[in-house]
């Protein structure tokens, strides 16, 4: 499966769902149960997940499952209502809403609610702290937190979109192929002569005055990372016709992954689905919550 032979060409992984209900758990599920059993896999969250029901729409959320000898990062609160037995490895002053963070490895497999820390820095921070005892990382994703698919971040990132996201597949297909373009935008060459340089969020009023700068006609617009763009797609889609777009750092996309399903209940057709997205994104599409 692809996800997995891209999984073992990275140190570390974000999942990041587009919308909550887009499958990002049941990914990290899929992703834990194929992964070859020599590989050591560490596991945290920048968001709580894990929970058995969605705690902002109610509805009923997978469980992780964590095999022996992973290592994992959560909440005091949370390692206390493991499903599992597990070593204690290191309580931290990193903080949460929850308590400290707390780092052990599974002994016998079993369940576990992740909630991690609750910043870029801090995950950063413990994910040194562990990267010598694993092979590799997994970071499950909070909704809103594109920053965590940053490749400051993680080496590799899969994404999880769905009915959660848009219940029209035209306007889904449209939105997620827009996330897609912007994660595969081009490497700068390191030549600055004819680049405008933008350090910080590049919203539609930096894109429109860029535009509207005719000594800036033509020239590139180099950016940190594909997180920064806060901007409209049809003000992204204008501005690229005047101007190409390049990055400092570049996140290398391993997969998208898809739940055909909403939380209200409205299911898409997933093989159209599917079909339309890789069509769309270049990108294999594949609906795990059928294929796992």
């Amino acid at each position: 499966m692809h996800l997995i032979d891209g999984l073992l060409e990275v140190r570390s992984c974000s999942l990041v769902g587009l919308e909550k209900n887009t499958g990002k758990t049941v990914t990290l599920n899929y992703l834990l149960r194929h992964l070859p059993s020599c590989v050591r896999v560490g596991v945290t969250s920048i968001g709580l997940d894990g929970e058995t029901r969605d705690q902002v729409v109610g509805t009923e959320k997978p469980e992780i499952v964590l095999r022996s000898g992973s290592l994992f990062g959560t909440t005091e609160k949370h390692y206390r209502q493991r499903k599992m037995v597990s070593e204690l490895l290191d309580v931290s002053d990193i903080p949460t809403a929850l308590g400290r963070l707390v780092t052990a490895r599974v002994v016998v497999t079993g369940k576990v609610i992740i909630a991690g820390p609750g910043s870029t820095e801090l995950l950063k921070r413990w994910m040194r702290t562990v990267e010598k005892e694993v092979d590799l990382i997994l970071v499950d994703g909070a909704l809103s937190r594109m920053s965590l698919a940053s490749p400051t971040v993680s080496e590799g990132m899969i994404l999880a979109t769905g009915a959660a996201y848009s219940a029209n597949i035209d306007t889904l297909v449209r939105k997620t192929a827009y996330v897609v373009h912007l994660i595969n935008l081009p490497l700068w060459d390191g030549n600055d002569d004819d680049c405008i340089c933008v350090s910080g969020a590049v919203t539609d009023r930096v894109l429109d005055k860029i535009m509207n700068d005719k000594d800036a006609k033509g020239k590139r617009l180099l950016i940190p990372d594909f997180t920064k763009v806060f901007a409209d797609p049809m003000v992204w889609h204008r501005f690229e016709q005047q101007h190409p777009v390049v990055v400092r750092q570049r996140s290398r996309l391993l997969g998208l992954t898809v739940n055909p399903t909403a939380p209200n209940g409205m299911v898409l057709d997933s093989d159209i689905l599917c079909k339309r997205l890789t069509e769309a994104t270049g990108l294999p599409a594949v609906d795990l919550m059928r294929n796992s």
